[in-house]
């Protein structure tokens, strides 16, 4: 019967292992800071790719001007193997994300991306001297302006004020 014994110590030294174990977990989690909040994009200075798109684009490449300083640039990227590909990312005050995009692709191979699958609505606004088209559902809603060898589309998770905010903003020079 002396092996039985050692199996309940086994068992035993097991179980105090275990209780050991867990009880060291939980304090690390209580002691050790942890934040579940979205964490801080930083700002990207986006001035040197827009000189760059501006020179090799064959089109008007826009950029804002006047947001608020609480708009943040998050994302930049000029692609001119891409159809002169543009796009432009910001993070609003509210956190909401709104994006500019510009190609000279084809306009529906181009929107279809762009737009996150969202769909051409009759809507259409003017905001400065540019129609703009609304374009509801998938991931994003977007205003859209076409015009002769591209099209623009201000998209994202954004209200459609900050869209229209967005879209009014925008300048090519």
């Amino acid at each position: 019967m002396a092996g039985s014994n050692g199996k309940q110590k086994s068992v035993r030294n097991m179980v105090l292992s275990l209780g050991v174990t867990l009880l060291a977990a939980g304090v690390i989690y209580i002691f050790v800071p942890h934040d579940d909040s979205a964490p801080d994009l930083p700002r990207v200075d986006y001035r040197v790719e827009l000189l760059t798109a501006r020179r090799a684009a064959s089109y008007p490449v826009v950029a804002p001007e006047g947001l608020p300083d609480s708009w943040k640039a998050t994302s930049v990227r000029f692609r001119g193997d891409d159809f002169d590909a543009w796009h432009l990312g910001f993070h609003t005050s509210g956190g909401d994300y709104v994006q500019v995009e510009q190609s000279a692709e084809k306009p529906t191979t181009f929107l279809a991306k762009a737009t996150q699958g969202a769909q051409a609505t009759e809507v259409t606004e003017k905001i400065g001297d540019r129609t703009w088209t609304r374009y509801t559902g998938g991931r994003y809603d977007a205003l859209v302006h076409q015009e002769k060898g591209a099209t623009t589309v201000v998209a994202g998770t954004g209200s459609f004020e900050q869209l229209a905010q967005m879209a009014k903003a925008l300048e090519a020079k």
